[in-house]
């Protein structure tokens, strides 16, 4: 059974994340479903939110998008409905079809796109799928939210009715209107409305000559408003049948609400599948914006996020426009607790943190920032002691705070739980503090649970390297700027640069000595160890870093080789031909200079052309025919070959026109000492001598060293005597 406190989750910031879904959400009951997001506690349930999640994602790159899944709230409506007799407004009616509509398309949708859409669609199948709701209300209320005039055969009559009294009021007025105006009796407005209804405006001083009902006057008093008597009839038939009408609205959305009240449960059950295709949109748009994917899951007691991103550092980042460094980690059973050393601000705290929120959002059916060959586990439990936790309510002090989380870390940890310590052991005396942190260490260490640890307790790292499953990690500083490099290292302790840092940040060097000699000399010699052994690491990364960017070049330099060489390999073919054609001339030459040397000496004509018609035959059995085309082709590319072969024998025999004409002078070879800097003829790498004997010297060229012939090296620099 899955269970994660309150308190981990806020210790992971977990409800910031749960707000950015929120924003993402376009409902209001979306957003309040987002925020209400937990862990899952059923693995099933998870996978099937995860893979719903990754469809979504998966919709905003293929040919089939979704279609609009927002709605109008009914939570309104539904309350309204479940009480007996009650009947709703027009304009709720309207809200229901609009719901109703919405959730068929998608519905179809996603049943015609199964393929795409697996997941979804298994949520979507669990929705009945009817269009009785939308029939029903279209049948009384037009697109505009408004009651049809043929809703019921009474209503239609009614308002047939009011359009040819409507139609008599103003027949009559406009006579009224026409009559009084011509004696002057009406104001340059000559008409408004009072109370919905039209009346003349008429000057005060003629009102008593008109004859009608007066409705009101102007501020000034100087024009009545008057009804005129003919119209005044006409009038209260219309306020009659207005009356009527209403009754019959009445009548008619008492009879629509009881047709939709047997559908209540099906039209909680469509705001309820709207709503969470709303979260799972949001959770989508989430996964673009932080490059989040699903990583494997395995069975398997192993977590491996490989370059995962803290969430909330990376989008605050990007909006900075500033660099997020990612990180790697990995816990199995031969390595579950890492203990992270080093100073502050180096990301120590973000390293973990970065895991145990990466963690908890995949388990609360959230895609993750990590890179896709990562894989985890499913933990029972999270357990998490981060930040400052004084508690002034419960007048516990720091440590005293501490100390009962570790007694609750004691009750639950096991192998399916995973914890997360910051600054393990602070809030006490380091010496009995470390005592009590490393007795808690080894604990959770038999219990085989995965957790990791920071600290600054060198008994805390020491305990690291001894226990066969543990393993100890820095976060890497520059050796000459101790400025952070925001990048974990397996494998080695780091020192917390305390002296370093503080010789940094100006403190005198006498200080810093008095400082030193006021506690053990072992410890001293430690954290110096452990920061040497940074620096040097430091130095590894950076010097890797040089020669994967000489391998590429070798690469690249390689492939340029093949290059020339296949052009090169091209040329020798086509002067090979060239070679072999005249070849053949110059031996059809030879044959016939015999020929002519013979009929020279007996001047027999018919051994003569018999001889030439044997080497002709002999020449045309070995020829194929060939198209006009191939013939021309054929002809042109040995015109190119000839050409360029010309212009290479001309630069050739220049060359050696040149060679003749100018005696080469050879400049005497360096004589070569231990110390010169050299590099090889054929080479780039620069080294200095270490050893010469007889004609080979010993390089060194940093990282490595290598024998080689003097003949083969070149001086770069000699060695200042």
């Amino acid at each position: 059974m899955i269970s994660i406190t309150e308190k981990t989750l806020q210790d992971l910031q977990f409800p910031t994340v749960l707000e950015t879904i929120s924003d993402g959400c376009n409902t209001d009951i979306g957003k309040e479903k987002a925020l209400q997001i937990k862990p899952f506690r059923d693995k099933e349930e998870l996978m099937q939110s995860l893979m719903q999640t990754s469809e979504y994602v998966s919709s905003f790159q293929n040919n089939n998008a979704i279609p609009n899944h927002g709605f109008d709230a009914i939570t309104h409506e539904i309350k309204f409905l479940a009480i007996e007799d009650s009947f709703l407004e027009v304009g709720s009616f309207r809200k229901i079809a609009n719901l109703s509509a919405t959730t068929n398309v998608l519905l179809n949708f996603l049943k015609k796109f199964d393929d795409y859409y697996p997941n979804l669609n298994a949520r979507a199948s669990r929705v009945e799928l009817t269009k009785e709701i939308i029939s029903a209300i279209d049948a009384i209320v037009d697109k505009y939210g408004e009651i049809k005039d043929n809703a019921s055969p009474a209503l239609a009559g009614i308002r047939q009715n009011m359009n040819l009294v409507r139609g008599k009021v103003n027949q009559s007025f406009g006579v009224a209107l026409t009559q009084y105006n011509s004696l002057g009796y009406l104001d340059d407005i000559k008409e408004s409305f009072v109370q919905n209804r039209r009346v003349l405006a008429v000057l005060a001083m003629y009102r008593r000559k008109v004859k009608g009902s007066i409705l009101g006057s102007s501020k000034t008093g100087s024009i009545a408003y008057i009804e005129p008597e003919a119209t005044l009839k006409y009038s209260r038939e219309l306020a009659n049948l207005e009356y009527e009408e209403k009754e019959e609205i009445t009548r008619i959305l008492k009879n629509l609400s009881n047709v939709i009240r047997p559908f209540l449960p099906l039209l909680v059950e469509y705001q309820d599948f709207l709503s969470d295709i709303d979260v799972v949109a949001g959770k989508a748009k989430y996964a673009n914006r932080i490059n989040g994917i699903l990583p494997t899951i395995t069975e398997e007691r192993r977590l491996f996020f490989r370059e995962a991103y803290h969430p909330i550092l990376y989008l605050n980042n990007k909006q900075k426009q500033e660099v997020t460094h990612p990180q790697t980690i990995e816990l199995k059973q031969e390595n579950r607790i890492i203990v992270i050393s080093g100073p502050n601000a180096g990301g120590k705290t973000i390293s973990l943190k970065t895991v145990g929120l990466l963690q908890l959002m995949l388990q609360s059916g959230i895609l993750i920032p990590v890179h896709e060959r990562s894989e985890t586990f499913l933990f029972d439990r999270i357990l998490t002691d981060i930040g400052d936790n004084q508690s002034i309510e419960n007048h516990l002090s720091t440590y005293s705070y501490r100390l009962k989380n570790m007694n609750y870390f004691l009750k639950k940890c096991n192998k399916k739980t995973m914890f997360l310590i910051d600054e393990f052991g602070t809030g006490s005396d380091p010496e009995l503090g470390g005592a009590l942190a490393e007795i808690f260490l080894e604990e959770f260490y038999h219990r085989e649970a995965f957790g990791i640890i920071t600290t600054h307790y060198s008994n805390l790292k020491i305990l690291a390297n001894e226990l066969p499953y543990a393993t100890n990690a820095n976060m890497m500083f520059d050796e000459k700027s101790l400025e952070p490099m925001y990048k974990l290292a397996l494998g080695q302790a780091g020192s917390s640069f305390t002296f370093e840092v503080a010789q940094k940040n100006g403190i005198p060097f006498g200080l810093i000595n008095r400082a030193k000699k006021k506690i053990e000399v072992g410890k001293v010699r430690f954290d110096k160890t452990i920061a040497t052994l940074q620096k040097e690491r430091s130095k590894l990364e950076k010097t890797s870093l040089n020669l994967k960017e000489e391998e590429t070049r070798a690469r690249e330099e390689s492939k340029k080789m093949e290059n020339i060489n296949t052009r090169i390999q091209q040329k020798l073919e086509s002067y090979q031909e060239l070679y072999d054609s005249n070849q053949k001339i110059i031996y059809i030459g030879q044959k016939i200079d015999d020929i002519a040397e013979k009929y020279f000496n007996n001047k027999n004509k018919k051994e003569l052309i018999g001889e030439f018609l044997k080497i002709v035959e002999i020449e045309n059995s070995k020829r194929k025919k060939a198209t006009p085309k191939e013939t021309k082709e054929k002809v042109e590319k040995q015109k190119e070959i000839i050409a360029e072969v010309k212009v290479k024998v001309e630069e050739i025999r220049k060359e050696k026109k040149e060679k003749k004409l100018k005696p080469v002078v050879e400049k005497p070879k360096p004589i070569l000492k231990i110390g010169d800097r050299v590099r090889m003829l054929d080479g780039r790498s620069v080294g200095s001598i270490d050893a010469i004997e007889k004609n080979k010297a010993t390089v060194n060229y940093g990282i490595f060293t290598s024998k080689v012939s003097l003949d083969e090296l070149e001086l770069v620099e000699a060695v200042k005597k």
